[in-house]
C-alpha cells in the first residue's frame, strides 16, 4: 500500500515524511548538505512544487511534496527515476548482477559508445547502468563527453553500495503516492506547466567562478551565461504569474548583479567534488527568492 499519502507541506497539518526517502545518485551540486540552511528559507506551505534541474533531488526528497513537476534535461537520469517509479523490484535485481572490478566497469561503460547497443537497452537495463556507474566511479561524478558518452573513470572503492534497496523502495512508494510528473525537456517548458501559487526550485548548472572552474560534464551541451540570462527571464515571469521561487548558484558578482531586485543569502558550502582535496573548501553560494520571510 502507498505510504503518506497526505498533503506534504510544511507547516501542521501532516503526516511524517519517510526518512528513507533520499537521493539514490550522487550529482554534481548535490544539496543535501546545504539542507539545514534551505529549508528554513523555504515557503511555509508548499501545495504544489516543481524542480526543472532535478539532478539527485535532495530538496525534493527533503519536502516530499505530494503534487509536484520534476524534469531534468538528463534523459537517462529521468529514466532512472521513471523505472524506480514503475519497476524498483526489476532495478533491485538488475543492480544485484553487476560487480565491482574495472574489466566489467568499462565494459558497462562503454555501451554507450555502440549507438545501437545502447539503444538496445531496456529501460530497466539503462537505469542500472547509470546508477552502477554512479556508484563505482570515481568520487561519484556522472560525467559525459560532446558525443554524450560516459567517461569518468572506475573509483576502485572496496565495497560501493551499488543496491541501495530500502531507498529505492521508498522513494518508490513516495513516487507512487502523490501526483508526480516527470519530464525530460529545457527548464523553461517545464517552468510553464507550474500554475499560479505554486512553487519552483531551481538548481542550475552554476555560474563559474573561474575561467577553469566550469563543469557542465553531467549533459553535453553545456550552461553558459546567456542560458543564465534566460532562466532568470524565466523568473521574472514566474514572479509575475504568481509562482514563488527559490534559485541556487555560485556568489559570482554577475548572478548577484543579474538577480539584484530578488532576495539574495550568501550561504557557505563546501566542494564536495574535487580531484584535490585541497580544492574542497567552503565557498560562497548564494539563494535567491522573490518572496520574503513568511
Amino acid at each position: 500500500m502507498p505510504q503518506n499519502k497526505s498533503d506534504f507541506t510544511r507547516g501542521g497539518g501532516r503526516t511524517a515524511k519517510s526518512r528513507l526517502v533520499s537521493p539514490v545518485v550522487k550529482w554534481v551540486g548535490g544539496k543535501r548538505q546545504l539542507l539545514e540552511v534551505i529549508t528554513p528559507l523555504l515557503p511555509r506551505r508548499i501545495t504544489s512544487y516543481c524542480e526543472p534541474f532535478l539532478g539527485g533531488g535532495a530538496v525534493l526528497f527533503s519536502v516530499q511534496p505530494r503534487r509536484a513537476i520534476i524534469g531534468d534535461l538528463n534523459a537517462d537520469l529521468m529514466t532512472v527515476y521513471e523505472v524506480i517509479r514503475d519497476d524498483a523490484g526489476a532495478l533491485i535485481e538488475s543492480l544485484k548482477k553487476h560487480e565491482n572490478t574495472p574489466e566489467y566497469f568499462y565494459a558497462i561503460r562503454d555501451i554507450d559508445r555502440d549507438k545501437e547497443r545502447y539503444r538496445a537497452l531496456s529501460k530497466v537495463e539503462r537505469a542500472s547502468r547509470l546508477l552502477y556507474l554512479n556508484k563505482t566511479c570515481f568520487n561519484g561524478l556522472f560525467r559525459v563527453n560532446s558525443a554524450g558518452e560516459f567517461n569518468s573513470p572506475f573509483g576502485y572503492y572496496k565495497n560501493p553500495n551499488i543496491v541501495n534497496e530500502p531507498v529505492i523502495r521508498a522513494v518508490s512508494r513516495y513516487f507512487n503516492a502523490g501526483d508526480i510528473a516527470f519530464y525530460s525537456e529545457d527548464f523553461a517548458l517545464t517552468l510553464e506547466r507550474v500554475k499560479k501559487g505554486g512553487f519552483a526550485y531551481l538548481d542550475p548548472p552554476y555560474d563559474p567562478v573561474s575561467d577553469t572552474a566550469s563543469f557542465t560534464g553531467y549533459n553535453k551541451g553545456g550552461f553558459g551565461r546567456d542560458e543564465q540570462i534566460r532562466l532568470k527571464q524565466c523568473c521574472d515571469e514566474m514572479t509575475r504569474r504568481g509562482i514563488k521561487f527559490m534559485l541556487s548558484n555560485s556568489a559570482t558578482d554577475f548572478i548577484k548583479d543579474l538577480y539584484r531586485e530578488y532576495h539574495i543569502t550568501i550561504v557557505k558550502a563546501r566542494r564536495a567534488i574535487n580531484a584535490d582535496a585541497k580544492g574542497r573548501g567552503a565557498i560562497d553560494e548564494v539563494l535567491i527568492r522573490n518572496y520574503g520571510a513568511e
